[in-house]
């Protein structure tokens, strides 16, 4: 197994024979539990696991976990389920201003240095650099040559952290054409690859700002770059990826031959597309909503089992906690979600852009869950009612009385399209 197995994704797609890695960028602990027992059942597998700007940094992010908090969250998992923490890389995604874009680019930036600086003293060896947003009174959308020199300037800050601690010097992924984090806020029709010349000329300018910044070194270790493929999810609907209209970004690569492409938004793509992404030059495949809508699923599936089961559960209590959750604090959803009420309770609900996982840690929602599970354990679920409610996973679950395998079943079969995938399978 290779020491670093993100280094030699480029050099076996040039070789003929690609390989891809998924990407887990989530802090649910079922979702990490799952994706950690796969990497166990499986020792050429390494386990990439990657926390966002907004969900974690040095003031704690959306989940309350700084970057070291975050790692030893992880490897507590991983240590229960035992996995070495050695095979786990840990990646830090759309590193950059993004959390603080209300502030003078100025005072943003500084807070962007230090939350890169925290994220390698935790341990984190892959590195997103997003600067591709502007700050208060900027554009929303950056020259290229802005978007660069920030990125050198977060890439300095990571370097000399590395160096001063001794640890693992990092590899890069730059790119400006970045897909919003979480997926998009409105119906797509129609999503136009990044253009070729343009992903060319990202390259080239960060590798002339990166040089002017005594930067070159660094810029060997820039492996990847982040475009737009095709794919997306909005709050209704998913954009499939069509291979043929990024054929031009895929020729590209055989000019950068140290480089590869880091696909976001691979949420909800088939088993086809995502292998497909994988054999074009597209080799990480990041995942995130996808997972935690799947366990929302089984979640409720679980939530209308128990009410019709459970005698003192209630009538879909899960669901109505949830529903109270998201309307006494609206701040992670009512900017992403439009329409009328109904359509409103919906989304909040079911949407793609999966807004409501970002309650799963909110005490009242934790105890939902944990009445839920309580409700169901050791209750042997009929499978005519696993076929009513929870269809898409096998039948036979229900009668072994063990709710959290059901749970953990729901996420394993999102994460076995993209091994699959990965393995060109």
């Amino acid at each position: 197994m290779s020491a670093n197995p993100l280094a030699g994704l480029a050099s076996a797609r040039k070789n003929g024979s690609p390989y891809g890695i998924t990407s887990i960028c989530s802090a649910h602990p079922l979702v990490i539990q799952t994706a950690i027992r796969r990497a166990v059942a499986d020792r050429e597998k390494n386990l990439l696991i990657e926390a966002t700007c907004n969900q974690v940094n040095q003031f704690g992010g959306y989940t309350g976990m700084t970057p070291a908090l975050f790692v030893a969250f992880v490897l507590e998992i991983a240590c229960r389920e035992g996995l070495e923490a050695s095979r786990i890389i840990f990646g830090g995604d759309h590193l950059g201003p993004n959390p603080w874009r209300a502030e003078p680019a100025a005072q943003a930036m500084d807070k962007a240095e230090a939350m890169v600086g925290a994220y390698i003293a935790a341990g984190f060896t892959k590195i997103h650099l997003d600067a591709s947003m502007g700050c208060a009174g900027e554009p929303a959308a950056l020259d290229d040559e802005t978007i660069a020199t920030r990125a050198a300037r977060l890439a300095k800050a990571a370097e000399t952290g590395a160096h001063a601690a001794g640890s693992t010097l990092p590899v890069y992924i730059i790119g400006t054409e970045v897909p919003a984090p979480g997926g998009v806020d409105h119906a797509i029709s129609e999503l136009k690859p990044t253009e070729t010349a343009a992903a060319r000329r990202t390259i080239e300018v960060h590798r002339e700002i990166f040089a002017r910044e005594s930067l070159t070194e660094a810029f060997g270790r820039v492996m990847a770059v982040v475009v737009q493929p095709g794919v997306e999810f909005g709050s209704q609907n998913v954009v499939a990826y069509a291979p043929e209209k990024s054929k031009g970004l895929t020729g590209l690569l055989d000019e950068q031959p140290s480089l590869v492409y880091e696909a976001h938004s691979t949420d909800y793509q088939t088993r086809a597309a995502l292998t497909a992404l994988v054999a074009n030059g597209f080799p990480i495949l990041k995942v995130g909503p996808g997972l935690t809508f799947a366990l929302r699923e089984a979640l409720y599936g679980l939530d209308l089992i128990a009410s019709e089961m459970a005698r003192d559960y209630g009538d879909r209590s899960l669901a109505r906690t949830m529903e109270s959750a998201m309307l006494a604090a609206p701040g992670h959803w009512h900017s992403h979600y439009h329409g009328n009420e109904a359509e409103l309770y919906v989304q909040r609900h079911y949407s793609y852009s999966d807004r409501i996982r970002y309650y799963w840690s909110n005490p009242t929602a934790v105890a939902a869950v944990e009445r839920l599970r309580k409700a169901l354990d050791d209750v042997a679920i009929p499978e005519t009612l696993m076929r009513q409610f929870l269809p898409a996973l096998p039948a036979e679950l229900g009668p072994a009385g063990n709710p959290e395998a059901i749970l953990l079943q729901a996420v394993d079969q999102v994460l076995a399209d993209y091994d699959a995938a990965c393995r060109g399978t």
